[in-house]
């Protein structure tokens, strides 16, 4: 995966973009704004839909990317916990490099 900002590669990578938005609702670069790279945004996206996080994607990345921030998988923990953190956590991942690797990023 890229290390270059969510914002960069966004800027130049429309199909990703498209595909947070499709999964968050918002645009990517409002979407992803705080997280460390573009990976984590995507990887958050699929949980908060695959799991129908409470409050949505907004609700996860607080916990991931505000004030005490958190894992994903603690994050997972809080809002979903009857889900298992760690198969979701590597499904999400798993996920994000799939779209990461169909859109050239």
């Amino acid at each position: 995966m890229s290390h270059a900002s969510p914002s960069d590669v966004l800027s130049h990578n429309t199909a990703i973009a498209g595909k947070i938005k499709s999964l968050t609702g918002e645009e990517a670069q409002t979407a992803c704004n705080g997280f460390k790279n573009l990976g984590q945004c995507v990887a958050a996206a699929h949980v908060a839909k695959n799991l129908d996080i409470p409050g949505g994607f907004d609700a996860l990345k607080a916990k991931v990317t505000g004030t005490g921030s958190m894992s994903l998988g603690k994050a997972i923990e809080q809002l979903s916990p009857n889900a298992s953190a760690k198969s979701e956590t590597k499904k999400a991942n798993k996920q994000a490099a799939d779209d990461m690797k169909e859109s050239g990023s």
